[in-house]
C-alpha cells in the first residue's frame, strides 16, 4: 500500500531517449519515494536486465571495481525501476515498477499514477555532468585555496595570513556577542529525509554519466549474439595484422621496460637534487637569529619572491603525482578537481610571468644607461634635492606661517646635514647603478616578479633617510604633545595615574604651577614648528608606502591571479560549481498515451542546475587583502596615530604575501617524502612483469559478429 499524500521524487536525466520505443529504466531507489534514473535500455526486456544486474553482466568491462562507485553513490546495487513506453499498460500503480511515457515533442516524461493513489510527483530533470571534462555538481562552492587552509584551528573559515588583526579583547568581545546571538536565533526545523539525501543524490548525478556509458557499452550482451566463421581472406588479413601487432608489442615492451624507466629514474634523481638545493636556500631565507626576530624573507621582497618560487617548484612534483592518480581511478571522483585547477593556474601564472619578464628584461638591458639615468634623476629630484628644497622652504616662514626661527633653523640644519651626508654616499654608489640595472634586467628572465621585487627593495634602501627623518620627527612631536597634555592637566589640578590609567585630582604648589605655566607656554608655541616638519616627513613616508603597496599588489596579481579559473568560468562554467538551484518549469499538457486525465497525478517539473562560482568568490582573497591594507593604513585608529605622532609600523610582509602562499601547503614535504612519492610503483603494472600494451596494439584480434 502507498502512503496517502506522499511525494514521489524522480530524478530524470535530460539526455534520456524521447522516442516512443519500449525500454527498461534502471537506476537507484534511495527510498520508496526517491528514485534516481541512471540509464534507459531500449528494446531490452526488464527480466533480462534484472538478471544481468544480479550477476554483474552490465559491468563486465568495468576498468575499476564497481563497488567503489556504489560506495561513492551511497548504495549497494542498481535496480530495475520500471518500464518506458510499455506496450501493455497495467491498471494498478506499483511503486516498485514504474510506468513512464515519453514523446518526441516533450523533453520530460509522464508517469502513470492514478489520482486515487493520493501521490504528488516531482520530476527533477538534470543535465549530466561530463566526468571526462571534469564537470560536477556540488552543494559547496569549489575552493581555490589549498585544502589545509580552508579552516583554521577553531573551525572558522580561512582568512589570509596567520596573524590576527584584532586585539585579544576585541576578539573576546566578538565571541561573547556571537554566543548571545545564538540564544536569540529562530530554532530551525530538523532536516527531513529528502534534505539529508541531497548530498548523496548529487554524488549519484556526478557518477551517472560514467555508469550510463558503461551500461550502454555492455547492453549488447543482453541480446542474441550471432556468430559466423571467418573466411579465408579474413584469416589471411588477421594473421598479417597479428604479426605486425606482435612486432610492435615487442618494440613497445622494450621501450617501456628498459628505456622509459631509465629516463624516469634520471629525471627523478634530478628533481630530488633540486629539492635538496632548494631546501638549503629556503632554510637560509627562514633563519632567524632569535625566535622573535624577523627572517630574511620578512625583510626583503626579493627573498620573499624567491621563497615563493622555490616552494612552488618543490610542490609541483607532488601535485602532479596526485593528479596522475586520477587516471587510475573513476573519472567521477571529484576530490582532485580543485588540485587540477590550482596546479594549472600556477603553471599559467609562472609561464606568463616568464614571458612578461623576458620582454621587460630585454627592454631594461637594451636601455640600461637611460634607465639608470632616469632612476637617478627621479631619486635625486624627489628624495634628495626636492627634500632639501622643501626643508629650506620650511626654514623661512613657509606660506606666511610664522614659525620659531631658531628652532626651525636648528631642525633644518640638522636634517640638511644628514641629507648632505646621504647625497655623498649615494653619489659614490652612482657609478654602480648601471651595473645594478643590468643585473635586474638579467634577473627578469626568471620572471617579471623578480625586477619588481628588486625595485621594491631598491626603493627601500634609497629612501632609508626619509624613514629616519619620519621616525625622529614623529618621536619629537609625540614627546612634545605628551608633555603639553600633562601640563594641561596640571592647570586643572589633575594628574595622570599611571598605575590605574586614569586622571586623579592633585594639589600643586605655587612654584610648580608657575614652572608648569612657563613650560606649557614654551612648548605650545614651539609645537607648530615641530608639527610642520613632522607633517612633511610623514607625507613623504606615506607616499613611499603607497608606491611599495602598488608594487606588492602587482606581485600578488602576477603570483596568484585566478587566470585559469577565469578561463574555465568563460569556457565551461560547470567545472567551477558554486552550488545548485532548482528552477520550476511549466507543467506539461496531458500526454496522448492517457485517455483519462485522472491517470496522471499532480506533477511538477523542476530543473536542477549547477550555479557557477561567482566572480566575488574567485577574488574573495583579494577583497580580504584590500580590507587588511585599508584597516592598517586608512582606519580611524591609524589617523589617531598620525595625529598624536605615534609611530605607524608598516604592514607585515606576511599579511601581504599570505595571498600568494594560499596555493602552497602549510607544511612542505621533506626530501625523503618526495623521493618515496616519486619512486612508488604504479598500480598499473601487471603482476607478471609485462608492461601494459597501449591502446591500438593487440597480440591477437577477436571479432564479434
Amino acid at each position: 500500500m502507498v502512503a496517502a499524500n506522499g511525494l514521489l521524487r524522480i530524478f530524470w536525466p535530460s539526455d534520456a531517449p524521447r522516442n516512443k520505443q519500449q525500454g527498461t529504466i534502471i537506476g537507484w531507489r534511495n527510498s520508496p519515494f526517491d528514485i534516481f534514473v541512471v540509464s534507459i535500455l531500449e528494446t531490452v526486456e526488464a527480466r533480462k536486465v534484472e538478471s544481468a544486474l544480479r550477476v554483474g553482466t552490465l559491468f563486465r568491462d568495468s576498468p575499476y571495481p564497481i563497488r567503489q562507485m556504489y560506495s561513492l553513490c551511497g548504495t549497494t546495487s542498481m535496480h530495475v525501476l520500471g518500464t518506458l513506453n510499455p506496450t501493455v499498460q497495467t491498471s494498478s500503480f506499483d511503486l516498485n515498477h514504474l510506468q513512464a511515457f515519453t514523446e518526441t515533442s516533450k523533453s520530460s516524461p509522464t508517469l502513470f499514477c492514478p489520482k486515487t493513489c493520493n501521490i504528488s510527483v516531482q520530476i527533477i530533470i538534470f543535465d549530466r555532468p561530463s566526468p571526462h571534462r571534469m564537470q560536477y555538481m556540488s552543494l559547496n562552492p569549489i575552493s581555490l585555496v589549498l585544502g589545509d587552509k580552508t579552516l583554521d584551528s577553531n573551525g572558522a573559515s580561512y582568512s589570509l595570513g596567520g596573524d590576527k588583526l584584532e586585539d585579544e579583547e576585541e576578539r573576546a568581545e566578538k565571541a561573547k556577542i556571537v554566543e548571545k546571538l545564538k540564544l536569540h536565533t529562530v530554532i530551525k526545523h530538523a532536516s527531513s529525509q529528502k534534505e539529508l539525501l541531497l548530498p548523496t543524490i548529487l554524488a549519484q548525478i556526478n557518477c551517472s554519466s560514467e555508469l550510463a556509458q558503461l551500461v550502454s557499452k555492455n547492453a549488447y550482451l543482453l541480446g542474441t549474439r550471432q556468430k559466423r566463421s571467418l573466411s579465408v581472406s579474413e584469416k589471411v588479413v588477421e594473421s598479417a595484422t597479428t604479426l605486425r601487432d606482435y612486432v610492435l608489442a615487442i618494440v613497445w615492451q622494450v621501450i617501456t621496460v628498459w628505456v622509459y624507466p631509465l629516463l624516469t629514474r634520471a629525471f627523478v634523481i634530478g628533481l630530488v637534487c633540486h629539492r635538496l638545493v632548494a631546501e638549503v636556500i629556503l632554510q637560509v631565507f627562514e633563519w632567524r637569529p632569535r625566535p622573535d626576530s624577523a627572517a630574511l624573507k620578512d625583510i626583503s621582497a626579493t627573498a620573499q619572491q624567491m621563497d615563493i618560487r622555490l616552494q612552488q617548484f618543490c610542490y609541483w612534483p607532488l601535485q602532479y603525482m596526485t593528479l596522475r592518480k586520477r587516471k587510475d581511478d573513476w573519472e567521477s571522483i571529484t576530490d582532485r578537481h580543485p588540485d587540477y585547477i590550482r596546479f594549472y593556474n600556477s603553471l599559467w601564472l609562472v609561464a606568463n610571468d616568464v614571458i612578461i619578464g623576458i620582454a621587460l628584461g630585454s627592454y631594461i638591458i637594451d636601455n640600461a644607461p637611460w634607465v639608470a639615468w632616469q632612476i637617478n634623476a627621479i631619486l635625486n629630484g624627489w628624495t634628495v634635492e626636492g627634500l632639501r628644497d622643501m626643508i629650506s622652504w620650511l626654514m623661512d616662514w613657509p606660506a606666511g606661517l610664522k614659525l620659531n626661527t631658531e628652532l626651525a633653523f636648528f631642525l633644518g640644519d640638522l636634517f640638511l646635514w644628514v641629507i648632505d651626508c646621504w647625497r655623498e654616499c649615494v653619489g659614490s654608489l652612482q657609478p654602480l647603478l648601471p651595473h645594478v640595472i643590468y643585473f635586474i634586467g638579467f634577473s627578469s628572465f626568471a620572471g617579471a616578479t623578480m625586477p619588481i621585487s628588486m625595485f621594491s627593495d631598491l626603493l627601500s634602501i634609497l629612501t632609508v633617510h626619509i624613514y629616519c627623518f619620519y621616525t625622529a620627527s614623529a618621536r619629537i612631536f609625540h614627546w612634545q604633545l605628551t608633555i603639553i597634555m600633562s601640563l594641561f592637566h596640571l592647570f586643572r589640578g589633575k594628574k595622570h595615574n599611571v598605575l590605574r590609567n586614569r586622571i586623579d585630582s592633585c594639589d600643586y604648589d605655587l612654584d610648580q604651577l608657575l614652572l608648569g605655566t612657563i613650560l606649557f607656554t614654551l612648548l605650545f608655541f614651539l609645537l607648530p614648528t615641530v608639527a610642520v616638519f613632522y607633517l612633511t616627513f610623514t607625507s613623504a613616508r606615506m607616499a613611499i608606502i603607497f608606491v611599495k603597496a602598488a608594487l606588492d599588489t602587482s606581485l600578488a596579481c602576477l603570483n596568484h591571479f585566478p587566470l585559469f579559473a577565469l578561463m574555465l568560468r568563460v569556457k565551461d562554467p560547470r567545472r567551477l560549481p558554486g552550488g545548485i538551484c532548482f528552477e520550476l518549469r511549466d507543467t506539461l499538457s496531458v500526454s496522448t498515451h492517457f485517455s483519462d486525465s485522472n491517470e496522471i497525478p499532480p506533477t511538477s517539473y523542476i530543473m536542477l542546475k549547477s550555479v557557477p562560482l561567482s566572480l566575488r568568490a574567485m577574488f574573495d582573497q583579494y577583497f580580504q587583502l584590500g580590507g587588511r591594507i585599508r584597516k592598517h593604513y586608512l582606519s580611524p585608529s591609524v589617523l589617531l596615530l598620525l595625529v598624536t605622532g605615534q609611530f605607524l609600523p608598516p604592514i607585515h610582509r606576511k599579511s601581504l604575501y599570505s595571498l600568494q602562499y594560499s596555493m602552497l601547503p602549510a607544511q612542505r614535504a621533506g626530501v625523503l617524502e618526495v623521493w618515496h612519492r616519486l619512486t612508488e610503483p604504479s598500480p598499473k603494472v601487471v603482476s607478471n612483469g609485462i608492461a601494459k600494451v597501449p591502446n591500438g596494439f593487440s597480440v591477437q584480434r577477436t571479432r564479434r559478429g
